[in-house]
């Protein structure tokens, strides 16, 4: 993606963040992102066309804060990966904070906007299917639906569980306790659950 074309979703994700999606308009946007409304428009041809995108940037960042790791360090067991991708959600940083808020208000939203709601699923998908993957590669043996399951659980507590802890509701050490709690439950469910009918 272009640098502006970033630049701009930068900015939209924060004021996502901040005001919501009721309170993102154009001019406030190019403002906090310093460039011309018309540049914006040039990009992303209107405002829906702003939040479908900060939609899918938001989740490509949590794509590779949630993913990136140091080439160095020693290479994790699918339960630590599974684990760390899950708990990486949970940080107390700025990039964290405001990807996770801006997702929440995205959610709102898209209770009252259809295009905005079919997106949100289809992002949704896929987070759920890549945390299927990592729930297989721990239970191999799991039927996809049980490992499907599994993973709308854990994605539906952790979206839960984050707005709780932005909004001052719980601790981020007891968030990060109780995911890992859940994930010791899905993980004991599945055992074996490849055997079961569904």
């Amino acid at each position: 993606m272009a640098p502006r074309s970033t630049q701009i979703l930068e900015a939209a994700a924060r004021v996502i963040a901040r005001r919501g999606v009721r309170g993102l308009r154009v001019e406030e946007l190019a403002a906090e992102a310093g460039v011309s409304t018309a540049l914006i428009y040039y990009h992303f041809k209107d405002r829906t066309g702003v939040l479908r995108q900060t939609l899918e940037f938001i989740s490509d960042r949590a794509g590779r804060y949630t993913a990136d790791r140091d080439p160095d360090d020693p290479p994790l067991t699918p339960r630590q990966e599974l684990e760390e991708s899950l708990l990486l959600e949970l940080q107390d940083i700025v990039e964290v904070r405001e990807n996770s808020s801006a997702w929440g208000e995205l959610r709102a939203s898209a209770v009252f906007d259809e295009v905005l709601r079919e997106d949100l699923a289809r992002a949704t998908r896929v987070w759920v299917r890549e945390v299927a993957a990592l729930l297989g590669e721990v239970r191999p043996t799991a039927s996809a639906l049980s490992l499907t399951a599994a993973a709308e659980r854990l994605t539906a507590l952790l979206e839960g569980l984050s707005m709780r802890w932005l909004s001052g509701g719980i601790e981020i050490l007891h968030a990060r306790e109780l995911m890992r709690g859940a994930i010791d439950a899905e993980l004991a469910g599945l055992t074996g659950a490849g055997l079961r009918q569904d």
